[in-house]
């Protein structure tokens, strides 16, 4: 699960799955030491997180700014118990939106003054596929083909007193018709722009982490296509 919290990126997976030690600074063991603030430094994982560690440590991202903490990767023994805690704890909202291609371009909006790709709620009855199309293009008066799955993000926020927890399906899109692309103003839409890749990559220093990681995964998989395409003609 690719959750974010107050824009920190948590990654929650099943212990039986080994991440690369390499890849942390702090690696924490939840059986055997308290997990305390000071402790959350730059990339950490912290091993066999229960109920309780995971509540703590979503109270405190919430509600606190940790300015060194970069990424927190749990490990749960339980993980079908840990999906139960959450539909618990939050409320759950789906929603679904994407990336748009065009040639060598992509296409980004510019709301509550940062960065940010179309998205939006499911509707009554709606799945994510239909969601993401519809979203996009409403927001930003185009027409698209849809393509394949990217990702799927979570992010939390409260709202009336209520704790959220955001579940957002991510597709890759071509362009069929821009020629009446412009925002969605009453969704607080200031600009839609067709950008480069290095423009991307400039824009996403005033964007949301989530964001980041939707274009890495897109750009992962986009490359993975291109070797395969590659190989088979060999």
């Amino acid at each position: 699960m690719n959750l974010f919290i107050n824009d920190i990126p948590v990654t929650i997976v099943n212990a039986t799955e080994r991440p690369d030690k390499r890849e942390f600074n702090y690696i924490l063991n939840a059986e055997t030491e308290p997990i305390t603030q000071a402790k959350l430094l730059h990339r950490v994982w912290i091993k066999h997180a229960k109920r309780e560690e995971i509540d703590h440590i979503f109270d405190l991202l919430d509600t606190t700014i940790i300015p060194g903490l970069i990424s927190l990767t749990l490990t749960v023994d339980d993980y079908e118990d840990m999906r139960k805690f959450l539909k618990k704890k939050f409320k759950i909202i789906k929603a679904a939106g994407g990336i748009v291609r065009k040639g060598d371009k992509l296409l980004m909006i510019y709301r509550l003054k940062k960065w940010d790709l179309p998205k939006g709620k499911l509707d009554k009855g709606e799945d994510e596929y239909t969601a993401a199309e519809r979203e996009v293009e409403e927001e930003c008066h185009v027409k698209v083909n849809m393509g394949e799955k990217i990702c799927t993000t979570w992010h939390t926020y409260t709202m009336k007193r209520k704790k959220i927890l955001k579940k957002t399906v991510w597709y890759a899109m071509d362009i069929v018709k821009d020629s009446k692309m412009k925002p969605q103003i009453e969704e607080d839409i200031e600009e839609v722009r067709w950008m480069t890749r290095k423009e991307v990559f400039h824009a996403l220093q005033d964007s949301y982490k989530s964001i980041a990681f939707v274009f890495d995964r897109f750009f992962k998989k986009e490359k993975l296509q291109i070797e395969k395409e590659q190989n088979s003609t060999d």
